[in-house]
C-alpha cells in the first residue's frame, strides 16, 4: 500500500468513526453530510469522493460498528468461560456498545433503508443467532441450562430482554450503581426471583 492509499484508508476511517460517534448522540435524520465533515475536519467533497451518498456511509458506519461487536463476541465466546460469565459478557458489552448506537437508531435506520435492514437481518441471522444457539447447547451439554428448559424458550427470554434493553439501561443508570443492577439483572435471567431450584 503507497502512501496516497493508506492516507485515503485513514481519511475514510476517520469518517466512519465521526459518523458513528454522531450517531450515538444524534438523530440520523437530522445528521447532514455538512455535519460529518465538520466533525471530521474533512471537506464534504471527500465525503462523496469516498462514499458517494449520506446513505452509503451510514450504511458503512452501521456495518463497520456490527463487524466490530460481532468480532468482540466470537473472541469472547471461543474462550473457556461458563454460561454465566457468557451472557453477563454479552450484556454488559451490549450496554457498551448501545451507549455508541442506541438501537432506537439503528431500528430507524432499518426502516428507512431496506438495504440496511438486510444486512443487519443476514448478520443476525448467518452470525448472532448460531453462535447464541451454540453457547446454549454447550450451555446445555454441560448442565448449566436445565434439561427442562428448550433452546428455543431460552432464546425467547433473550429476545424479551433485548426488546427492553433501551429501558433496561435507562433503568440501570437510574439505579445509582449499574454494576449491581446488571448483575442482579443477570441472576434474574438465570434463576428467576426464586433463585436455583
Amino acid at each position: 500500500m503507497n502512501g496516497f492509499e493508506k492516507r485515503s484508508r485513514q481519511i475514510k476511517e476517520k469518517i466512519v468513526k465521526t459518523t458513528i460517534d454522531l450517531l450515538g448522540t444524534t438523530d440520523p435524520n437530522r445528521i447532514r453530510i455538512a455535519d460529518i465533515a465538520n466533525a471530521a475536519k474533512v471537506s464534504q467533497v471527500t465525503i462523496y469522493n469516498h462514499f458517494e451518498s449520506k446513505e452509503n456511509l451510514l450504511r458503512e458506519a452501521i456495518k463497520q460498528f456490527l463487524e466490530v461487536m460481532i468480532a468482540d463476541f466470537e473472541t469472547y465466546l471461543n474462550e473457556s468461560h461458563s454460561l454465566k460469565e457468557k451472557i453477563e459478557y454479552i450484556l454488559f458489552r451490549e450496554k457498551q456498545y448501545f451507549k455508541l448506537i442506541p438501537p432506537r437508531v439503528l431500528q430507524e435506520l432499518m426502516l428507512s433503508d431496506p438495504e440496511m435492514a438486510g444486512y443487519v437481518e443476514r448478520i443476525y441471522l448467518e452470525k448472532s443467532l448460531p453462535m447464541t444457539v451454540r453457547i446454549l447447547e454447550e450451555g446445555k451439554q454441560n448442565g448449566e441450562i436445565s434439561e427442562r428448559v428448550s433452546i428455543e424458550n431460552v432464546l425467547a427470554l433473550m429476545q424479551l430482554y433485548m426488546n427492553q434493553y433501551e429501558t433496561m439501561l435507562r433503568m440501570a443508570g437510574e439505579s445509582g450503581d449499574v454494576e449491581r443492577f446488571v448483575e442482579e439483572m443477570v441472576h434474574l435471567f438465570f434463576y428467576g426471583i426464586c433463585g436455583k431450584e
